[in-house]
């Protein structure tokens, strides 16, 4: 069974998503990176990309985190702060540790193409 299925498939994705920018948005340091940004329009893609990272039935055709990514000059410490809102929000969702983990797992190499090691602070 795939982690899609385990965590209660499309519905809990679409709770997770929402969830989930509510912490981000919120978080002061992350704000300034939603400038301007389409919720809803992001909100999608993010639930077709964690479906389909996560097991989903269907493949994410969305840009590669590289491109959608680079433009923002995401610091490795906003990258963890955003990861650090994944994980509370999955935990209150209910989702046990291990399958946090292995979510972890599958989204960690992809700080190497998101965050930029010299990225310049972004005011806030």
């Amino acid at each position: 069974m795939s982690i899609f299925d385990q965590i209660g498939g499309r519905a809990a994705v679409t709770a997770a998503v929402d969830d989930f920018y509510r912490r981000v948005i919120a978080d002061p340091e992350l704000t300034p990176y939603f400038d301007g940004v389409d919720m809803r329009r992001l909100k999608g893609h993010q639930r077709s990309f964690i479906a389909a990272a996560i097991g989903g039935p269907e493949p994410y055709l969305g840009r590669s985190m590289r491109e959608a990514h680079g433009p923002l000059a995401i610091q490795p410490a906003h990258f963890d702060r955003v990861v650090g809102h994944l994980v509370e929000t999955l935990t209150d969702l209910g989702v046990d540790g291990s399958t946090i983990g292995q979510i972890g797992d599958r989204l960690a190499p992809l700080k190497a193409e998101i965050a930029v090691a010299d990225a310049p602070a972004r005011a806030g």
